[in-house]
């Protein structure tokens, strides 16, 4: 059975190989040879339920044909085939109307095989086909776990990190949305898949009964990732997660379309994504986009293409930082048209080292729905934990503090972590949507009504426990005032 120590173990292997440069390089070389051999355990359970399966790897490059066999090709012969043979044959692959020879010929668009000793490939080969079978239902839930710690491991390889975002603030977007059956949602930077993953068990947990419910299911599922790496990742994550044929998510930038090319056949219901923040797209990119709305800064024009995508009902939740709620110029018009034409109905705000170790960034959630305007915006401060200052690789942000805004959520009202700001304040503000809380005490002076709600609520507290003490008083008295 596959375990944490035999995935250190192969990556040990690949230490030893010259070609192999790094984490990122290690990683990605373990994830394409990863993706052929869980796809060959799917196929054979295809095989098992059709007998007229036909694979759309032709069968000298099939994992089974060339690399099932311990004793099988090795050194020179296997770096031959595989560098000039299987990744040209795969880089090509005919699609013919078949749904996984595209998925599988967008995986290996931009893969490599890093390793220069045919020797060393052949040991990593044989320890994944010793260790690693997905029929297995007990390998199948621990690989889960396992492909968690690949991802994290991405967090230290480089910018890599940015395709994780941690599971808890995954979980808790995905729930307080809360996809339906039947309901098309799509991640347009789904890195590694881990919005997709969530929200197929979110679904599956509670709404998929039958098997038409899950054929319903596979077809819902949308992503797009421009980078090869998390793509591959997020392929190979999304058949761990039971999608047959995950020939929704594309290989491509979501960004180099022209915003008016968007029509009604690409709108969803739902949106769950972390759009990469604090970087810049390539030249041209922001001319897809109207005048007005231009910037070359992502996470931003992620916001626009959003509203866009979003049908009239349809709902958001998305990652963004800091920047981006007190920014001007062009952030500001972006802001006015988020609440003219989608109602902003909430906003969480993180604290910091979230995203630790890879970015400090202050980040927030943005909840929101297309086609109402925003009448008031509420704002939940999330808090520490009590024996916490901070997040870190020990010690990450856990589901179970969101209990707080979950129970929240149906029955809002304002306290020490939460208050809400009416649309007349926003515009008054240049839509600015850092509001900071007006119940605490590190916000030093503030607005005029927001101290006066604080000394209101601190009065009450003084006038209770003044009567708690006199209650206590007269009990040690004996009942005498």
């Amino acid at each position: 059975m596959v375990s944490s120590t035999q995935i250190k173990t192969i990556q040990d292997i690949m230490r030893k190989d010259v070609g192999v440069d790094g984490d990122a390089q290690r990683i990605g070389q373990l994830t394409w040879m990863i993706f052929l051999k869980i796809f060959e355990d799917r196929e054979r359970e295809f095989e098992l339920l059709d007998e007229k399966y036909k694979s759309p790897i032709p069968e000298p490059f099939r994992w089974r044909n060339w690399a099932a066999d311990p004793e099988g090709m090795t050194g020179d012969e296997l770096l031959d085939f595989v560098n000039n043979h299987l990744f040209a044959k795969l880089k090509e692959l005919r699609v013919d109307k078949n749904p996984m020879a595209y998925v599988i010929r967008s995986a290996f668009e931009d893969a490599y095989n890093y390793m220069k000793s045919g020797q060393l490939l052949r040991q990593v080969i044989n320890k994944l086909n010793e260790d690693l079978d997905f029929n297995r239902t007990k390998d199948r839930h621990l690989f889960n776990d396992i492909y968690e710690q690949i991802l994290k491991d991405l967090q230290s390889a480089g910018n890599a990190g940015e395709y994780y975002t941690p599971r808890a603030v995954t979980q808790f977007m995905v729930d307080m949305v809360d996809p339906k059956l039947g309901e098309k949602l799509l991640d347009p930077a789904c890195g590694t898949g881990g919005f997709l993953t969530c929200s197929i068990e979110h679904v599956r947990k509670k709404y998929v009964k039958t098997v038409a419910d899950r054929e319903l299911l596979q077809q819902s599922i949308n992503g797009v990732e421009k980078k090869q790496l998390p793509h591959l990742l997020c392929v190979t994550n999304l058949l761990l997660h039971g999608i047959d044929v995950p020939s929704n998510v594309r290989h491509e930038n979501t960004l180099s379309r022209p915003l008016t090319d968007y029509g009604p056949k690409d709108r969803v219901d739902v949106i769950v994504t972390n759009p990469p923040f604090g970087g810049m797209e390539e030249d041209g990119i922001e001319s897809n986009f109207p005048a007005t709305y231009r910037t070359r800064e992502t996470a931003d024009l992620f916001l626009v293409l959003i509203m866009r995508l979003l049908k009239d009902g349809g709902r958001a939740a998305i990652v963004l930082p800091d920047g981006t709620l007190f920014g001007e110029g062009v952030k500001t018009r972006i802001k006015e048209k988020l609440l003219e034409e989608c109602n902003l109905h909430t906003i969480v705000r993180l604290p910091n080292g979230v995203f630790n170790p890879y970015t400090g960034i202050k980040t927030n959630l943005l909840f929101f729905e297309k086609g109402k305007k925003t009448k008031q915006i509420w704002y939940y401060e999330h808090p520490y934990p009590a024996d916490q200052k901070s997040y870190n690789k020990t010690r990450p942000i856990r589901i179970e503090e969101f209990a707080a805004e979950k129970k929240w959520w149906k029955k809002r009202k304002e306290n020490e972590f939460a208050w809400k700001v009416s649309i007349k304040d926003i515009r008054e503000s240049g839509y600015n949507l850092d509001q900071k809380n007006p119940y605490s005490a590190d916000e030093g002076p503030g607005d005029p009504d927001a101290l006066l709600k604080s000394y209101q609520k601190l009065q009450k507290q003084i006038d209770q426990t003044r009567e708690q003490l006199k209650q206590e008083l007269r009990a040690a008295l004996g009942g005498d005032s």
